[in-house]
């Protein structure tokens, strides 16, 4: 089943183009919100939660984008949503007691594999910051590997005004970065 044929489908809310689509983006959906959220778990249970939300929204969905579109922006604002969940979750919990060391074998690979983990953290709090529309952009460009004209179309904008929010939203979070660091 081709894309135009699948929205047609979801959009008259027939439950086989729903498992179909399912099945073609479960791997996509996935990668979306492991890269929102950092964690295999956590990434499984917002997927779950997307496909559960987007099932409920069968009724709104206008079939005039591509299905994997819409629920990739779906998949981002509930990843987001639990991303923000886990933080105000962790700022509840006690500080670890300095007596309590990490022991990391003395291996380069370690230490890269950290930094390299560091740095995606570092990147995901930073679009994190980020105000909407700017955040669901840049999380559906870079995080959800969306098109620009995907994302207008989803979202119901201009292309042009998508590509603005966009280039604003990657100078924001240059600066974010920036300040970081």
């Amino acid at each position: 089943m081709d894309d135009l044929a699948l929205a047609r489908g979801l959009a008259s809310r027939d439950e086989a183009a729903f498992h179909q689509l399912v099945d073609q983006q479960t791997g996509a959906v996935f990668r979306t919100c492991y890269r929102v959220l950092g964690s295999v778990d956590e990434a499984e249970d917002a997927v779950q939660e997307t496909f559960v939300l987007a099932y409920r929204a069968l009724g709104s969905y206008r079939g005039d984008g591509p299905p994997g579109a819409w629920l990739a922006r779906i998949a981002v604002r509930e990843s987001w949503r639990r991303s923000r969940s886990r933080t105000r979750e962790a700022s509840r919990m006690a500080p670890l007691d300095d007596a309590v060391e990490a022991t990391m074998p003395d291996a380069t690979d370690v230490v890269r594999t950290v930094l390299a983990a560091e740095e995606r953290a570092d990147v995901r709090r930073a679009v994190a910051e980020l105000p909407d529309p700017y955040r669901e952009v840049v999380s559906m460009r870079f995080l959800a590997d969306r098109s620009v004209a995907d994302i207008a179309l989803v979202a119901g904008r201009p292309e042009a005004t998508t590509k603005t929010q966009l280039y604003r939203g990657l100078a924001r979070l240059r600066t974010l970065l920036e300040e970081a660091s």
